[in-house]
């Protein structure tokens, strides 16, 4: 299925890099505008729109013109497809969007962009700039922020009494299992006290991560390349989450993935979802049941605090484009701070700086980008992609399948953890260790 996905994806791109690489054999007009090709996600429609537009107003400004390429949907797919065309070493794409945890990956084929942009990225939050750098070398310029929130039902936390969001991963599973036998009671044979991502990829690997960092448990692999994650805390997190499945959760939820809980959320099926940012507009849009009836909060937390693990996408030149110059030139505008702010406003899109959190017609658009600029300074974790390089899927993969164990009932907590810490050692080589202090990043 994935394959065939992926076919009917490669082929119209194909399509596309070969007409441009033919364009380029033409003998060019001595006239002739440079047409750069821009190759990201396309997180939805209303994004893509305001893209469009955004690389409009660049060719005004520049003349420089830009064919923006399809991409598959999934996160998975589309890193296949960046790797197969960058692999090649021909001319391809020209500036590429890249995932917060593909720099370690992807490093050797990009462009370091640190001698044009390292005073735009000392004024972004530290954490967020400090995804894209590997071995000192700034891989991408982030322009979009991601980090996980935990949604909740306002209307029926005054029904039963709450005063607000639950500060700790016990109280949600507490209030929960209450707000769902009181839901249950009224009728709703179907309402559950908390949806999320448990199927197995990236998501869980988020989830997961931020179970166990907000119990002192560490970040899977540490920054001083120690392997910490078979630790009591890491364990109690994942027994904890795997009480959660057939009880406050659904049963499926080990199969859901973001759209999944997004339905059951949307429709005012659950109390409390973990999303990310993005999942705002579905909630609000014009005839969602819960439209003007829930907020967002910070992640529960725990020992440590509240940890939301760290998304987003940057932007990077590829090292085989003609244009490196004028690629360059692209992304300075679509990290540009009146084009991000723009972005904010018209499509609520996170930006990377915290000055614009501060600005009034931004807060006025989107008063929870208080709450994120609060988020982006003290309540993060990050994936250990960086340390890990171009091990990094291997690694996620190999805690995914653990995780993912424990919360089917396939294998024990304690007896994952230690297959999983072996299972790390032998694809990393790195030495077994405990957790270090500050795995959620201050600011």
């Amino acid at each position: 299925m994935f394959f065939t996905l992926y076919r009917k994806m490669v082929r119209p791109i194909c399509i596309v890099l070969l007409s441009l690489f033919l364009q380029g054999c033409a003998k060019p007009s001595i006239h002739e505008p440079v047409t750069l090709t821009l190759l990201e996600e396309w997180s939805d429609k209303r994004f893509s729109e305001a893209r469009q537009q955004e690389l409009q107003q660049f060719t005004q400004e520049t003349g420089i013109r830009v064919s923006l390429l399809p991409s598959p949907d999934s996160a998975r797919q589309r890193l296949v497809l960046w790797r197969e065309l960058l692999g090649t070493g021909a001319s391809g794409p020209d500036v590429y969007g890249i995932d917060v945890i593909w720099p370690g990956m992807l490093s050797e084929y990009f462009v370091d962009l640190k001698p044009y942009f390292a005073n735009d990225v000392s004024l972004q939050f530290p954490a967020i700039a400090s995804g894209y750098i590997v071995d000192n070398k700034l891989v991408a310029v982030a322009y979009r922020a991601d980090i996980g929130l935990l949604y909740y039902r306002a209307d029926l936390l005054r029904q039963y009494g709450y005063p607000g969001p639950p500060k700790t991963w016990d109280e949600l599973q507490s209030m929960a299992a209450r707000i769902q036998a009181g839901e249950r009671a009224k009728g709703k044979k179907q309402f559950w006290g908390f949806v999320w991502q448990g199927a197995a990829d990236e998501g869980l690997t988020c989830n997961a991560l931020e179970w166990q960092a907000a119990e002192d448990g560490g970040r899977i692999i540490e920054q001083n390349k120690t392997i910490s994650v078979n630790n009591p805390q890491a364990i109690r997190a994942w027994q904890r989450a795997a009480h959660w499945v057939g009880s406050i959760s659904p049963p499926g939820v080990a199969g859901y993935r973001e759209w999944d809980s997004l339905n059951v959320w949307v429709a005012g099926d659950a109390a409390f979802m973990r999303h990310w940012p993005s999942a705002y507009f579905n909630s609000q849009a014009p005839g969602s049941p819960i439209r003007n009836n829930f907020d967002i909060a910070m992640l529960p937390g725990g020992q440590t605090g509240t940890a939301g693990t760290l998304g987003g996408w940057g932007l990077a030149v590829s090292r085989f484009s003609p244009h490196p110059r004028e690629a360059v030139e692209l992304i300075r505008y679509l990290t540009r701070k009146d084009v991000q702010e723009k972005r904010a406003r018209m499509v609520s899109q996170p930006p990377t700086s915290p000055e614009l959190y501060n600005l009034p017609k931004v807060l006025e658009a989107n008063p929870r980008f208080k709450l994120l600029n609060q988020a982006f300074r003290t309540g993060m974790v990050s994936r250990p992609s960086n340390v890990a390089g171009n091990k990094y899927q291997e690694v996620s993969d190999a805690y995914i399948q653990a995780v993912h164990s424990v919360l089917t009932g396939e294998k024990s907590a304690p007896d994952a953890a230690a297959a999983l810490e072996n299972e790390l050692v032998r694809i990393t080589g790195f030495k077994k260790g405990p957790p270090l202090e500050k795995s959620i990043h201050p600011e």
